[in-house]
C-alpha cells in the first residue's frame, strides 16, 4: 500500500527535516512514557550500520520517518516511526510501515517486531500497526514485559 504521491528513499537522520520530525517523536515519547521506558532511537542510534532510516516525501516535502534495524539474519525492528501531524489521516504512516515490511521482505527476514506504548496517547501507533498485520508478542531484544511497553510481530513472506 502506497499513498499516492509518496516517494520514499534512504534519508540523513540529522538533516534539518529530519531532525524535526525525530524531536517531535521523542518529545511525544517522553511526555507520555516513563523516561525508562523511552525506547525511541536518537540521532546516534539511528546512525548506526544495522539501521536503515527512511523517509517518505510528497513535493519534495518529508512527511513521515521510520526505521529499519537488523537484530539478526531473519529478524528486523521497526523504530522511529512518526508522522508529521499535518499528514495524518492520509495514509502516510500505513504506507510507511508498508515500505518497510516491503524493504525487510526484500532483504530476507522472515520476522518483523517492534514496541510501542500502551498509554492511550499510543492507540493510533496500535490500530496502525495492527491493521498492517501485527500482533502482540513477548517482548524481544532488550525489552521487558512492563506497563508501558507493548511489543508486536509479523511475519514477512520471502
Amino acid at each position: 500500500m502506497t499513498a499516492p504521491g509518496l516517494q520514499f528513499a534512504a534519508e540523513d537522520p540529522g538533516s534539518p527535516e529530519a531532525l524535526a520530525l525525530l524531536e517531535r517523536h521523542l518529545t511525544f515519547a517522553r511526555q507520555t512514557t516513563p523516561p525508562d521506558h523511552v525506547h525511541a532511537l536518537d540521532l546516534v542510534g539511528l546512525r548506526q550500520a544495522a539501521v536503515t532510516f527512511c523517509g517518505a516525501r510528497e513535493q519534495g516535502r518529508l512527511l513521515a520517518v521510520g526505521a529499519l534495524k537488523q537484530l539478526d539474519a531473519t529478524h528486523a525492528e521497526i523504530k522511529s516511526m512518526h508522522t508529521a501531524a499535518e499528514a495524518r489521516g492520509r495514509g502516510v504512516g500505513a504506507a510507511m510501515v508498508a515500505h518497510l515490511l516491503e524493504l525487510a521482505r526484500q532483504r530476507g527476514y522472515r520476522r518483523v517486531s517492534l514496541e510501542t506504548g500502551t498509554a492511550p496517547a499510543f492507540a493510533a501507533a496500535r490500530r496502525l500497526y495492527e491493521r498492517a498485520g501485527f500482533v502482540p508478542c513477548e517482548p524481544f531484544a532488550a525489552y521487558t514485559r512492563n506497563p508501558f511497553s507493548v511489543c508486536m510481530t509479523r511475519e514477512v513472506g520471502g
